[in-house]
């Protein structure tokens, strides 16, 4: 599968936890790969229809079925989450907006008995998610530990500008 040499060669930079990290390149590149991971699930999973399910073990199907729903939703939040932060460094949110309605949900985690059961590709692709999620859960863990965002429009373009406010 096309995916799985993608996913296996992605770094994982363990350097994107701090704030300050989340700039508009790198929320761009991780909004990239987000949209080809969602492919890649969506093409992972596509050919698992209702119909080719019903040759399958019972196990296997309901394994098809459940981790491809947790999978699918992990990677609709992640892609949600990196849309919300484009708005807000465009413009389009403001800070506290985002704060508000910004913040990334916990995702169900993939149930290991049923993950044991489909083919080791797919496994795969569900592990690159999980992490995939987990680096942006990291990101906005360390973003929303900052302070609480400034309320006058002059202390914002002072930040902005790397500006002491005061």
């Amino acid at each position: 599968m096309p995916w799985l040499a993608s996913a296996a060669t992605r770094a994982y930079p363990a350097a994107m936890t701090s704030p300050e990290s989340i700039n508009g390149h790198i929320v761009e590149g991780l909004y990239c790969e987000a949209l080809v991971l969602s492919d890649e699930v969506r093409s992972a999973f596509l050919p698992a229809t209702a119909g080719d399910r019903a040759c399958l073990p019972e196990e296997v199907a309901l394994a098809l079925s459940c981790e491809g729903l947790r999978t699918t939703t992990r990677m609709m939040q992640s892609v949600a989450w990196l849309l919300n932060h484009r708005a807000y460094l465009a413009g389009e949110l403001s800070e506290f907006q985002l704060r508000r309605h910004g913040r990334l949900h916990d995702c169900p985690a993939s149930d290991p008995e049923r993950v044991a059961v489909l083919d080791p590709a797919l496994r795969s692709l569900i592990h690159a998610t999980e992490q995939f999620h987990a680096r942006l859960v990291r990101l906005d863990q360390g973003w929303r530990a900052e302070d609480p965002p400034l309320q006058s429009g002059i202390a914002m373009l002072q930040r902005r500008l790397g500006l002491q406010a005061g």
